[in-house]
């Protein structure tokens, strides 16, 4: 919390009890100079403060909040000539609050289960899975080096187990797995080996710019598209944006809107207000 900036004694807050019906958020916590602080303000600064202060005890915070209030009312009355600038200010500030609350009631705008299931359908119900697949390779500087090997395991040889000694590629010591992936994942000359084979089969020896490969399908699947319960929660809060969109623009268009032209762009730079 901020340090207080006076003392209590200098404060002259009064401390006046709370009647029974009073406790919700007109109950006033102070008064200066005639001027209450209801709870409503105190709650106001109490949400937003970081999390590490929302958690600090009731009282404290409490009262921590009151007296920065009382201190704040006491300094702004002791300001004789408000700037001009300061009227503004609290109009852009009043603005974007409410802009605030307009937005977060249009975002809360009721989808019902049958719309999302729509829009569910209308991006998946066509859906046309892709093929994944999953290799292996041996990777050699040499198209011999890739022969010889092919030739190892048309007569029994265990691929892994050549790519273990063999290849000198980063999967190697893994035997040579690359796990899934898709189209274009892979250099062209390699996607196209892999695409050629059957699950099981091996390739003739493939060259890239990392050198010779030998490369195994172990296996082939097609993607699935993801379930209603998966993209529910995405799909529903695009229709949300969808119907805020939608009710900004039609405010816009009903709104009496003019923007006077010639009006310099730099101004926003040579000009200042009076507190800086």
């Amino acid at each position: 919390m901020k340090p207080h900036l006076i003392s209590a004694a200098l404060l002259a807050a009064t401390a006046l009890p709370v009647s029974a019906q009073d406790t919700g958020l007109d109950m006033v916590v102070a008064t200066v100079n005639g001027t209450d602080i209801t709870m409503t303000h105190v709650i106001d600064v109490q949400r937003q403060l970081p999390e590490q202060y929302r958690s600090l005890d009731a009282e404290v915070l409490f009262e921590s909040i009151v007296d920065q209030l009382v201190q704040q009312r006491v300094l702004a009355e002791s300001v004789e000539n408000e700037p001009e600038w300061v009227e503004a200010t609290l109009e852009t500030t009043r603005a974007s609050i409410l802009a605030q609350v307009a937005l977060e009631a249009l975002g809360e705008v009721a989808v019902s289960e049958e719309a999302v299931r729509a829009a569910y359908d209308e991006q998946f119900g066509e859906f046309e899975g892709a093929s994944e697949f999953n290799a292996s390779h041996i990777l050699v500087e040499t198209e011999e080096e890739a022969q010889s090997l092919i030739e190892q395991l048309e007569g029994g040889a265990d691929f892994a187990a050549l790519a273990q000694e063999f290849s000198t590629g980063p999967s190697g010591p893994n035997g040579g797995q690359l796990g899934w992936f898709g189209q274009g994942m892979m250099v062209p000359s390699f996607e196209a080996a892999v695409m050629e084979l059957e699950v099981g089969g091996v390739s003739a020896p493939v060259q890239t710019q990392f050198g010779w490969h030998i490369v195994t399908l172990n296996d082939l699947r097609t993607t699935e598209p993801p379930s209603f319960e998966e993209v529910q929660g995405d799909l529903t809060s695009q229709l949300q944006t969808v119907a805020l969109e939608a009710a900004l623009t039609g405010l816009l268009e009903v709104a009496e809107i003019t923007r006077p032209e010639g009006i310099d762009p730099n101004l926003i730079n040579e000009l200042t207000l009076d507190s800086e």
